[in-house]
C-alpha cells in the first residue's frame, strides 16, 4: 500500500497555485496536471473516474452491499478535496522537508538562513503533535498541505478499500475540483453529474476539527472620483479621490476588523486599494456568521458613502455589492444525521472530544450546501495554511483516512 506521506509528497511538488482574476477555469495550467495524474491514479485503483474542461474530476465507486445492516437503504456518500493551493504566498517549486519524530517542545527549523520556524510558543497547536512526523516546506513557498493533504487523505481511503473487498460500504463519490482558493471551482461544477446525497469536504485544520459552520460572505466595491486641478491652484477646489478612500477606511468600526475580532465575530476586510488624483477603488469583504449582519455590514458601508457625498457635496461615492457565499449551516436542516454520524465517526476513531469549530472563512461546501447537497468539513492535520510556515502532521492525515472508512461503515452497519 503507497503510504500517505509518499502521496502527499507528490502532489505537493506540483505547483497548481491558482491565479485572482482569471478568466477561465482552471486559472492555471499545473492544476491540469495534478487532475490528470489523479485520474491515472484512480484508474490504477480501479476506480472509473472522468476530467473534464476545467479539471474537475469525478469518481463513482459502487456499493458493495444492496442495503444496510438493517435493510435501510445507504446513501450515496462524496468526499471532495481541491486541486489548488492559495495565491497569497508562492507554490512554485515546492520543497518539503520532514521532521521525524517531533518532540512537542522544540523549533522546528524551516529555513535557518531566513529565520523561518514553528515552535509551541507561536503556534500552541504543536505541542499537540508530540512524536508525529510533521511536513514542511524550505520556507520559501507554501507547503500545499491546503488542500494536498485531503487528496491524499481520499486516495489513501480509496487504496484501503481496494486492498480490503470485504469492507462494506455505499456508493462513493469522488471529486478533486479546480480553484477553491480564488473561488471559481464551484462555478462549473455539476452537483448533479457528481451524485452524492451529501458529502464532506476533507479540508480543515488540525487534527479532531469538525466544520458545518462557515462565515456568511459578501464583497464590496467602493469607487472614489474626484476634481482634479493643479495643486498650486487647488483651495477650495480639489477633491483628491485619495483622500476620499483615507477618509472611508477612518471611519470603518475599529474594533470589527480581521485584525480585532476573532471566535464568532464578523469583520470588514479593506483588501485592496488603488488611488490617484483622478480616482480610486477600495475593495472588501464583508464577513458574518449571521446573515442579517452582513446585512447590516453592508448597510454600514452605504452610510459611510452617504457621509463622505454630503460632506463633500456631490456624488463622489459609490458603492457596489455582491453576495459570495453562505453559511453552510444553514442548510443542514432535515439532514442533521449527515453531523451527528460524522461526529460519531470522529469518537469511534478516538477522537473523544471532537472540536466543533465555526470556520473563519468558507469552503466549496459552502456553495455545495446552498445548492442542495450538504456538506460539512473534516480535518487534514494541517496548519498555518497559505504561508511559508504552513506544516502537516502525518498522523494527522491517516487519522482523517481512518475517519472517511468510519463514517462510510456507520451508514453501511445502520
Amino acid at each position: 500500500m503507497k503510504k500517505i506521506l509518499e502521496r502527499f509528497l507528490e502532489y505537493v511538488k506540483i505547483d497548481t497555485q491558482s491565479a485572482d482574476n482569471a478568466d477561465v477555469v482552471p486559472s492555471t495550467d499545473g492544476q491540469f496536471t495534478l487532475a490528470k495524474k489523479l485520474v491515472k491514479e484512480l484508474e490504477e485503483l480501479g476506480v472509473k473516474a472522468n476530467m473534464d474542461e476545467h479539471a474537475c474530476v469525478i469518481a463513482k465507486i459502487p456499493a458493495n452491499i444492496e442495503k444496510s445492516k438493517s435493510g435501510k437503504a445507504i446513501p450515496a456518500i462524496g468526499f471532495l478535496a481541491h486541486l489548488d493551493t492559495s495565491p497569497d504566498c508562492s507554490g512554485h517549486d515546492v520543497k518539503p522537508k520532514i521532521h521525524e519524530n517531533y518532540d512537542g517542545i522544540s523549533k522546528i527549523i524551516i529555513n535557518e538562513e531566513l529565520g523561518k520556524f514553528i515552535s509551541p510558543d507561536t503556534n500552541r497547536i504543536l505541542s499537540c503533535y508530540e512524536g508525529n512526523t510533521i511536513v514542511t516546506s524550505d520556507g520559501t513557498t507554501l507547503l500545499g498541505a491546503d488542500n494536498k493533504a485531503g487528496i491524499s487523505i481520499i486516495m489513501t481511503m480509496l487504496e484501503y478499500l481496494k486492498e480490503n473487498p470485504d469492507f462494506k460500504h455505499g456508493e462513493i463519490r469522488i471529486a478533486f475540483t479546480p480553484d477553491e482558493e480564488v473561488q471559481g471551482g464551484m462555478s462549473v461544477f455539476d452537483i448533479k453529474e457528481f451524485g452524492a446525497d451529501f458529502a464532506f469536504t476533507v479540508d480543515g485544520d488540525g487534527v479532531g476539527e469538525f466544520n458545518h459552520e462557515t462565515f456568511n460572505a459578501a464583497g464590496a466595491t467602493v469607487t472614489f472620483k474626484g476634481v482634479c486641478i493643479h495643486p498650486g491652484a487647488a483651495k477650495d477646489k480639489l477633491i483628491n479621490p485619495v483622500i476620499l478612500l483615507a477618509e472611508f477606511v477612518a471611519m470603518l468600526p475599529k474594533d470589527e476588523l480581521p485584525e480585532t475580532t476573532e471566535g464568532r465575530e464578523g469583520f470588514y476586510y479593506p483588501y485592496e486599494a488603488n488611488a490617484n488624483e483622478e480616482g480610486a477603488k477600495l475593495e472588501f469583504l464583508l464577513r458574518d456568521f449571521d446573515s442579517e449582519n452582513i446585512e447590516h455590514r453592508k448597510d454600514v458601508l452605504k452610510e459611510i458613502t452617504n457621509k463622505l457625498n454630503e460632506k463633500w457635496g456631490g456624488e463622489y461615492v459609490t458603492l457596489e455589492t455582491e453576495y459570495q457565499y453562505s453559511n453552510m449551516n444553514d442548510y443542514f436542516k432535515g439532514s442533521e444525521h449527515i453531523i451527528e454520524n460524522a461526529i460519531r465517526a470522529y469518537k469511534e476513531c478516538g477522537i473523544k472530544n471532537p472540536d466543533i469549530v465555526a470556520i473563519r472563512g468558507g469552503t466549496d461546501g459552502s456553495h455545495l450546501s446552498k445548492n442542495g447537497l450538504p456538506t460539512p468539513n473534516i480535518f487534514t492535520g494541517g496548519h498555518n495554511f497559505h504561508s511559508a510556515t504552513e506544516f502537516c502532521s502525518v498522523e494527522g492525515m491517516e487519522w482523517s483516512s481512518r475517519i472517511l472508512l468510519k463514517i462510510l461503515e456507520i451508514y453501511a452497519n445502520e
